[in-house]
């Protein structure tokens, strides 16, 4: 499974951004997704990520309320909609794939980087 990553951007503070992760190769209605997020000098950190089966969403504290995934399974891709964004949320954002319960993915896209401006 190939995932593309895409839909990062500069934006500023209270603003919106949706990214997106197309999959080739699978698909995606029968894979856990995750969204990860790297800053820089940080490590990488599990953002949102939604099941396997029964597509259940799961959030970091940080993003709760503010960030929304989500599945189209007749596009192959998964969304990630992030709304009220902070500079705090600026970094590269990740979205990975497996069949995984526990969060660790098997299939990663290359980042799309999301700056927010104060």
């Amino acid at each position: 499974v190939q995932l593309q990553a895409s839909g990062g951007g500069l934006v500023q503070a209270g603003g919106s951004l949706r990214l997106s992760c197309a999959a080739s190769g699978g698909t995606l209605g029968t894979y856990a997704v995750g969204w990860f997020c790297q800053a820089p000098g940080k490590e990488r950190e599990f953002v949102a990520g939604i099941a396997w089966i029964g597509s259940r969403t799961s959030y970091t504290d940080f993003v709760k309320g503010r960030f929304t995934i989500s599945r189209d399974n007749a596009k192959n891709t998964v969304y990630l909609q992030m709304d009220s964004l902070k500079p705090e949320d600026t970094a590269v954002y990740y979205c990975a794939a497996g069949r995984t319960t526990t969060r660790e993915y098997t299939y990663w896209g290359q980042g799309t980087q999301v700056t927010v401006s104060s």
